[in-house]
């Protein structure tokens, strides 16, 4: 259809909604703790979760259970307590902040305390 004024255009569809997700670099870090604790033979299987919202690296000892720890990316997050977060098994958070080196810390704390009995 046109007016005096030109075509009318057709609307815009809305844009379908973006997934977050961890890049390589972030990735390339959370599989590094993941690798060692699996020699450590702490863990055992990994899934990764992509939402609108969050990504999510949950780590299980065993692939039927609940996951041991759950590695999340939330951007929305990235100006207030960090995107990144480290939650237990209880759903206790146990850490948070905007450096994902720095997050993983505590894992890599755990992987000690494992190597040392304990």
């Amino acid at each position: 259809m046109t007016t005096p004024q030109g075509p009318v255009p057709f609307p815009i569809p809305s844009p379908v909604p973006e997934v977050v997700s961890f890049d390589r670099k972030e990735l390339g870090a959370i599989l590094s703790v993941y690798g060692r604790m699996v020699a450590a033979g702490e863990w055992r299987d990994y899934a990764i979760s992509t939402l609108r919202d969050l990504a999510v690296f949950s780590v299980f000892r065993r692939t039927a259970e609940v996951p041991l720890y759950r590695i999340e990316k939330r951007p929305k997050l990235r100006a207030r307590q960090g995107m990144y977060t480290v939650v237990g098994a209880d759903g206790q958070i146990l850490r948070r902040g905007a450096d994902l080196a720095q997050v993983l810390r505590v894992l890599e704390r755990r992987l000690i305390r494992a190597l040392d009995g304990g």
